[in-house]
């Protein structure tokens, strides 16, 4: 099956930067992720940069690893995440707004074999749950 692409925009009421940074880092994940309950860092001290590598755990049980591919800081960050026959990516745009930023999420799902209807599955939702995450994400940094 062909990749699965979704995409979701969301305005924040904070600089680019301080969504980057947030958004960014894998250790924030937890708070603004729905999907995700934790993410194992090889060195929980160490910043995000690229090729920055982790591992998350999510509710259904699914475990990626992920790596940050992209970091410009503060205008473009992605990072690709495979389990099994899955593969994800994710590119994150931060546009300067009057009143903040606006964050455009791009990505895709795809699968091979076995994994090729459920990646099908999870990317036809995709757009929908990142949009809401980067929703909860811009509220809590609106509230800091």
């Amino acid at each position: 099956m062909s990749p699965r692409r979704f995409r979701a925009s969301v305005d924040f009421a904070v600089a680019p930067a301080v969504a980057f940074d947030y958004l960014g880092d894998p250790r924030n994940r937890p708070e603004w992720q729905s999907s995700l309950l934790s993410v194992t860092l090889p060195e929980r001290a160490a910043e995000p940069h690229l090729g920055l590598a982790w591992r998350e755990t999510t509710m259904v049980g699914v475990r990626p690893r992920m790596e940050i591919t992209r970091f410009e800081r503060p205008t473009a960050w992605a990072e690709v995440g495979r389990w099994r026959g899955v593969e994800a990516t994710l590119v994150l745009a931060f546009e300067e707004r009057r009143s903040g930023c606006r964050v455009i999420a791009e990505g895709e799902i795809s699968g091979r074999g076995a994994y090729a209807v459920p990646a099908a599955v999870a990317g036809r939702l995709a757009g929908l749950a990142i949009g809401a995450d980067l929703r909860k994400a811009a509220r809590i940094l609106g509230s800091r």
